[in-house]
């Protein structure tokens, strides 16, 4: 069954069914690119979410005993499907979240890629035998899948985040309720249909649709649930991490960022210049890794500047599907009154817009600032926009010191041909991720992604799921 009607309204997926919310009601998905209508959404109720979280429950005993074979067949069942159904989720990451074709692409062949690396997690679920200190013991641990996973994703990598930690979660045998941004629901409903199609049974996945901030804590609050993994701000994680303290629940968060490139004088301009663009461009800056505090060494710093204000004036802003556009709509009327609040609190405090700093519609142009105080709020806070501040440095040392100069810890980049002060900065630098001569954006299926402080608490990826969204279980027999 397509879970869309003609009238492009989409349903929850619980235990195999598509059902409307409780009630009927439902709430708008609106395309950022002009506020038009793309959807109505089933908006979930509290009784929603504890009958998804039921149905992953009951589905459980048997899910867990599903051989590895099973689990990875239909796991590269659902990467066949994903291919079929390329255009219709090109077309979602476009419309719904105003992804421009570039970066839908990307995100399409990097959740392909999620789905087949968390096919090979399948027969990786092992433990170890230990040595025991008492005679004729044979000891060793077992790794068991969790039970219920809960799954909170953004709206700004959809589909990345959705492959990546459902199919991580459904890899290694447990069942997954998931709760998507009320900005990207479509595209976690789509996944929702092609799970069904390769044949998962009924209540090993289910999406409830709606807003967070009124059934969230349901989810998160829920005692059923035994594992629970969220990619959003910084002052909602605060709050589910209290939640989960209070039940004992294990997460990983994936938070907010204000990630630092640092520039120093014997870096290549010309390789720098175009990486430094996608670090933070990519997607209009909506990305907890984008780089928002460049740091460049005084005898490159002018230059680097003029650089960047050439290329920032060239970033394509038209149709969406065009291949020479980069700058994206931002997502929501309160975004782009962050994004606004930011720039003009920076202009009145003494900051220089080098380039950029207007709106063409729900588009705000690429803007880089210098003469960028602590008084200012852009200084310290994430824009989530495409802004950054370029800061002049005197040595290699300040810049790691000021690049430290954080409450977060996500991405970072450093840009040297000196490998001992490229090491030195990986080593030292205060971030989850360190990128040398690479921008900070950037992530791979298999590699610990995640960070520090305001960033997060733990970290994503096959390894790092597997370790987490198990558990070990001690085993001795006396022979």
């Amino acid at each position: 069954m397509d879970a869309k009607t003609e009238s492009k309204t989409f349903q929850h997926f619980i235990g195999g069914d598509w059902l409307d919310a409780e009630g009927g009601a439902t709430f708008e998905d609106l395309n950022p690119l002009d506020d038009s209508l793309y959807a109505r959404v089933a908006r979930g109720s509290g009784n929603d979410m504890r009958k998804a979280i039921t149905a992953a429950r009951t589905a459980f005993p048997a899910y867990r005993d599903t051989t590895p074979t099973e689990r990875e067949r239909l796991l590269l069942r659902v990467a066949e499907i994903m291919e079929a159904r390329q255009q219709d989720l090109v077309d979602c990451l476009i419309d719904e979240i105003g992804s421009p074709i570039q970066k839908a692409m990307f995100e399409f062949t990097k959740g392909l890629t999620m789905v087949r690396a968390a096919a090979g997690m399948c027969r990786n679920v092992r433990g170890e035998t230990i040595p025991s200190d008492r005679p004729g013991t044979l000891s060793m641990s077992i790794r068991e899948p969790l039970g219920v996973v809960a799954v909170i994703t953004p709206f700004n990598v959809p589909l990345i985040k959705t492959t990546r930690l459902v199919a991580n979660a459904l890899a290694v045998g447990n069942t997954v309720v998931h709760l998507p941004s009320e900005m990207a629901p479509h595209l976690s409903v789509i996944f929702a249909e092609i799970v069904a199609e390769a044949g998962f049974p009924a209540g090993a996945y289910n999406v409830v649709t709606g807003m967070g901030a009124e059934i969230g804590d349901d989810l998160t609050s829920s005692k059923d649930i035994d594992f629970l993994t969220f990619t959003g701000s910084t002052v909602v994680g605060q709050h589910i991490n209290e939640i989960c303290a209070r039940n004992k629940t294990p997460n990983t968060l994936e938070l907010g960022g204000k990630s630092p490139t640092v520039i120093l004088a014997d870096a290549d301009l010309d390789k720098v210049m175009p990486l430094a663009a996608r670090s933070v461009f990519m997607f209009a800056g909506q990305a907890c890794i984008a780089s928002s505090r460049f740091y460049v060494e005084r005898p490159l710093y002018d230059e680097f500047v003029k650089r960047f204000s050439m290329i920032v004036g060239k970033l394509g802003m038209g149709d969406l599907r065009d291949p020479n556009t980069v700058i994206a709509p931002a997502i929501s009327p309160r975004q782009r009154d962050r994004i606004k609040a930011h720039i003009e609190d920076a202009k009145a405090k003494g900051a220089t817009v080098v380039a950029g700093g207007e709106w063409e519609n729900n588009r705000c142009q690429p803007t880089l600032l210098t003469g960028v105080d602590e008084e200012m709020t852009v200084c310290k806070s994430e824009t989530f926009g495409p802004v950054t501040s370029i800061y002049p440095i005197d040595s290699y040392e300040e810049g790691l010191e000021k690049a430290n100069d954080t409450e977060y810890g996500l991405s970072s980049a450093i840009f040297t041909r000196d490998i001992d002060k490229a090491f030195h900065f990986a080593r030292n630098i205060g971030a989850g991720m360190c990128h040398i001569n690479g921008p900070t954006i950037h992530d791979e299926a298999h590699v610990p992604f995640g960070g520090n402080g305001e960033s997060g608490v733990g970290r994503e990826g096959t390894d790092a799921d597997m370790e987490a969204m198990t558990e070990l279980k001690w085993v001795t027999v006396q022979l």
